[in-house]
């Protein structure tokens, strides 16, 4: 079943930091991005089997053109909520901009971007696996050892070649030298991929519904995931608008400190929106 909709939001909407972050994070044969007409499409997660939702970010008429097709006619509202909550599309941005165009480090950047989104995600299991799969490596090295993920365990969607990202209990029943030899990870890389997957389906909640402190706890006792990664699927997966890895090289080097420490101490005055802060920051960056 096809569906051609559109997805209310609204504005402003700063489109061209959503596409750029689309476009580096894609993984081949779970999505496909279009530079040319601002469209990224990608396998969504859905009750009757895998769906495909294509989207246009041009940022014109307050809303966002989409075709989903599903499996299933009554997947089609499961699928239009995913989509809303993985491109932010229920955010206040007057709230939010208003918020933070207090602060003297961030009114500029919210000037030039207003209506900046947080970018989310339609299935915490794949965005904390390619998260780990992400670690210390380049963008570029990630997409790869993703899509390479993907061709190995994915299962096909039956629309125009689109994988599936592999379930959680695929890969906890593999030996990790399987998933290492594989997707090319070192062996401590592999293992937790593994660790990661057999929690997953041993019940840790990767859902925005889930209880913050149990996902925490539990991703933190897992090897190989540290405070950074907690903290950056805090804001991916849960939709935590005041979550913040404070950690993260990139948002030091934007705030000009040294340690995470110092890195916290300079959010406190965002609160509760240290995301769409972290956001501005990272995208202030990407643009120097």
């Amino acid at each position: 079943m096809t569906d051609a909709i559109t997805l209310p939001f609204r504005p402003p909407f700063t489109t061209t930091p959503m596409l750029g972050a689309l476009a580096a994070h894609a993984v081949a044969g779970l999505e496909s991005h279009d530079r040319d007409t601002a469209t990224h499409t990608r396998v969504v997660p859905a009750p009757h089997g895998p769906a495909v939702a294509s989207v246009r970010l041009d940022g014109a008429g307050g809303h966002v053109a989409a075709t989903i097709r599903t499996s299933h006619p009554d997947d089609a509202a499961h699928v239009e909520s995913l989509v809303r909550r993985w491109l932010d599309l229920d955010a206040d941005p007057d709230v939010v901009d208003a918020a933070l165009a207090r602060h003297a480090l961030l009114a500029p950047l919210v000037a030039a971007r207003p209506g900046l989104r947080v970018l989310g995600s339609v299935d915490g299991f794949e965005t904390a696996v390619l998260t780990v799969l992400g670690q210390q490596v380049s963008l570029s090295a990630a997409r790869t050892f993703g899509s390479r993920l993907v061709a190995s365990f994915g299962e096909p969607t039956g629309f125009d070649g689109f994988v599936s990202f592999p379930a959680p209990q695929t890969l906890a029943e593999l030996d990790p030298a399987i998933i290492r030899k594989a997707v090319g990870l070192t062996g401590a890389r592999a293992r937790t991929v593994q660790a990661l997957a057999a929690a997953a389906a041993g019940g840790l909640r990767l859902a925005p519904d889930a209880d913050p402190g149990e996902f925490r706890s539990r991703l933190l006792a897992l090897p190989g995931i540290g405070p950074w990664t907690a903290d950056y699927l805090a804001v991916r997966v849960l939709g935590d608008r005041d979550a913040y890895p404070s950690g993260d090289l990139v948002l030091r080097r934007a705030l000009g400190v040294k340690t995470p420490r110092e890195a916290t101490t300079a959010s406190e005055p965002w609160r509760p929106w240290r995301a769409y802060a972290l956001f501005h920051l990272w995208t202030s960056q990407a643009f120097v």
